[in-house]
């Protein structure tokens, strides 16, 4: 791949990135806020990106010319942008689309459940760091 080609890809999940992000938030804050403590918005968005996901991954594999250039500004641009929720639906489902099963079922627990003990464990030490400096 030529330095052309590089920079067209990072052009091309930028640009990408940005319309993801824009939506999630312009979508986000059109969601009636309830009194409800259920992040509705976020599990709508995640929902929302991972069914984009599987349309786009079906297109890819009917038509093979879309898993290059669009495959970067659509999925891991946009919707990379959007929730990386919908890059872990679709490394999952393929596991189990290619028989993994216990590979997809491990590799979604671990990732949920060590994803809320990291952040916990990484929100608990940089309170206490940050406590100390006040």
């Amino acid at each position: 791949m030529n330095e052309d080609d590089q920079g067209m890809n990072w052009l091309l999940v930028a640009l990408g990135g940005a319309i993801g992000a824009v939506s999630r938030y312009g979508l986000g804050s059109y969601f009636i806020k309830s009194s409800s403590t259920f992040p509705w918005a976020t599990w709508c968005i995640n929902l929302l990106g991972c069914f984009l996901a599987g349309v786009f991954f079906a297109f890819s594999q009917q038509y093979p010319t879309l898993q290059n250039n669009a495959r970067l500004f659509l999925m891991v641009g946009i919707l990379g942008g959007f929730t990386t929720f919908s890059s872990f639906g679709l490394e999952t489902f393929n596991l189990l689309r290619e028989g993994q099963a216990m590979w997809a079922i491990g590799y979604a627990v671990s990732s949920v459940i060590l994803g809320v003990i990291l952040l916990a464990v990484g929100y608990v030490i940089f309170s206490h760091l940050l406590s100390l400096k006040t």
